[in-house]
């Protein structure tokens, strides 16, 4: 597997009682397909499936899967704190149909080098389905720096995709692709595409996001990769604002589905507690920001 440009990164929605909303996640689907997206990326925390059941998680994945019908690739996140866990999972996301395994360090504390790097190969040694090793820390509490995700890459070939979580992530890819010599790896930046244009200037691949705006991203990656970087840079910025309140820790899952509530692709922006619910104050900002960029995008097209 081979992915470039933007994988949307699906937050999972639930309706006002609770439940999984599978026909809004399929209403998402179609719409970062249409976007342009080169990938979707399902669960992990921005899905919040630590909040979702066993039989959850694989329905999520059964829709993702049946909604996309083949057009992208579909990446899932089956990270665990046990080796086992994760195979299982693992396994049947593969036996769905999944393009690759996402996949983070077991949360454990003064996890060693050759831990984690041993974590990867197992798994990889026992599905064969590529793997994205996700590097976020405030995730999962474990660290890698440039030299231990280019010995991953190096001793595990299905693990040669990374996903960066943890800024600087435009320094960070500049210095795992300096440090891969010749061994090939793909580099995304992540952080919801604050930083895509610094990232895209060190060399990264791309960018995982949720951001609710997916087509302005693939708009910024396709003008960088056309050579017009001016244009990209002023395409990005006209979106930040609305990034930038996206992306607030703590309640950038509530204001991404709210976002897309307004869009009329979720029926409701509920999070499963004890996720953040939003405020009067905070929907009306949402409202005011999208309302902008709307009249924005009205002009440009």
């Amino acid at each position: 597997m081979h992915m470039t440009g933007v994988v949307a990164v699906l937050p999972t929605p639930f309706r006002a009682g609770g439940d999984v909303d599978l026909p809004s996640l399929a209403r998402l689907v179609d719409l970062v397909v249409a976007a342009g997206v080169r990938g979707v990326a399902v669960l992990g925390t921005a899905g919040e499936a630590s909040r979702l059941s066993d039989s959850e998680r694989l329905a999520v994945v059964d829709r993702v899967m049946a909604q996309v019908a083949g057009r992208v690739p579909v990446c899932v996140d089956t990270s665990a704190d046990g080796v086992r866990t994760c195979l299982e999972f693992s396994r049947q996301v593969k036996a769905s149909g999944a393009a690759a395994a996402i996949i983070s360090p077991p949360r454990a504390p003064r996890l060693g080098v050759e831990s984690i790097v041993n974590h990867y190969r197992t798994v990889a040694e026992a599905i064969d389905l590529p793997i994205v090793v996700q590097d976020a820390p405030s995730q999962c509490g474990v660290s890698m720096d440039a030299a231990l995700l280019v010995r991953i890459a190096v001793d595990v070939p299905a693990a040669r995709t990374i996903r960066l979580e943890d800024p600087p992530t435009s320094m960070r890819v500049a210095r795992i692709l300096a440090a891969a010599g010749g061994t090939r790896v793909t580099v995304f930046g992540g952080q919801g595409g604050l930083f895509l244009i610094e990232d895209l200037l060190a060399g990264a691949a791309g960018v995982f996001s949720a951001f609710a705006y997916p087509d302005v991203l693939v708009r910024v990656v396709s003008l960088f990769r056309e050579g017009r970087v001016d244009e990209a840079v002023r395409t990005f910025h006209a979106a930040v604002p609305l990034m930038r309140f996206e992306n607030q820790e703590g309640m950038g899952t509530a204001v991404r589905k709210e976002m897309l509530r307004l869009r009329g692709i979720f029926s409701d922006a509920s999070t499963r507690a004890p996720g953040l619910m939003l405020d009067e104050h905070a929907r009306v900002a949402i409202e005011r920001l999208t309302i902008g960029w709307n009249r924005k995008s009205e002009v440009r097209s």
